[in-house]
């Protein structure tokens, strides 16, 4: 497969483009766990949910 003239250009978009993907992978997976740390602190401090169950319950 060739690419021309412009194959630089177009490998080094499609590699930060797979770049940024990968860090808002690591970046999303990271504030999930961070928000379950959170929320889990908090029902340990003794506050429920609305619906009354606890964050264990849902999944």
């Amino acid at each position: 497969m060739s690419l021309g003239p412009y194959a630089s250009f177009i490998v080094t978009s499609y590699a930060l483009v797979a770049a940024v993907v990968l860090l808002l992978i690591i970046w999303i997976s990271a504030d999930y766990r961070r928000q379950q740390g959170r929320l889990k602190e908090i029902e340990a401090s003794g506050v429920m949910r609305r619906s009354g169950r606890s964050a264990a319950d849902i999944r």
